[in-house]
């Protein structure tokens, strides 16, 4: 497996990263984002369904346990992190599901051209090559495949300067999405859609305890989304929904 420094230092961070016993400090502002991932699996439980899937940066598995029980024909997960994958391959053993994880190299893998009907992932393209790994994405998959993504965006000054005060929290190459990335992906797919989640929400995350039964966050969801049509109210989104077609 080649690697870059790039692919290196992100290795080490990861490895490191599930190693620790505690979590991040940062994961108690997910909830504010609750949606994307309902999003994000509503597309799934309505693509999956004999479909050759591929988590792309799958970490340690979280997700295979919901995607399998939308029926695909095969589940194969990669990362480039050896701790996450043994503990992907130990929990998928764990809850008896059929998977498939090996360590690999995101931006390029070891599997044939049109390999795979859906590829996957959450917050794992801002740490690689953009170009790279979208062109291998799209070498991977498919005739009519399509991909779905949760990434970070990089346009609110006051996230980013969060980011910039806690280094620690996160790889040193990392990098958010901007405009210029969201561009080239329409420009490599079609049929490419973006969606915006995590402005009020975010805000008044202190305000609601479980997104899931919250009167207060379906409603600051809904009003997020009222906003987001307006180009300006973009900027201050945290994450976004990516969904896409190979031609």
């Amino acid at each position: 497996m080649n690697l870059t420094d790039i692919n290196i230092r992100e290795k080490s961070f990861h490895n490191k990263l599930q190693s620790q016993k505690e979590g991040r400090f940062e994961n108690i502002f997910y909830k504010s984002i609750h949606n994307i991932t309902e999003d994000f699996f509503a597309f799934l439980e309505h693509n999956a369904k004999e479909s050759q899937i591929l988590d792309y940066g799958c970490g340690v598995g979280s997700f295979t346990e919901k995607v399998i029980k939308f029926k695909p024909k095969k589940i194969t997960g990669i990362d480039i992190s050896e701790v996450s994958i043994d503990k992907a391959k130990k929990k998928a053993n764990e809850l008896k599901i059929d998977s498939n994880y090996m360590v690999d190299n995101c931006e390029k893998t070891k599997f044939d051209d049109k390999s795979f009907n859906i590829v996957y992932g959450t917050g794992i393209l801002h740490h690689l090559e953009i170009n790279k790994c979208l062109d291998e994405i799209h070498r991977i998959l498919k005739s009519d495949g399509s991909l779905v993504f949760v990434e970070p965006l990089g346009t609110n000054p006051i996230i980013n300067l969060y980011r910039k005060l806690t280094p620690n929290s996160r790889s040193k190459d990392e990098h958010p999405l901007m405009n210029k990335d969201l561009k080239y992906i329409n420009s490599k797919f079609v049929d490419t859609k973006i969606k915006y989640y995590g402005f009020l929400t975010l805000i008044f995350f202190p305000f609601y305890r479980s997104p899931n039964k919250s009167k207060i966050f379906r409603l600051l969801a809904g009003l997020d989304q009222h906003l987001f049509k307006l180009k300006f109210f973009k900027l201050f989104a945290w994450s976004c929904l990516i969904t896409a077609k190979k031609n």
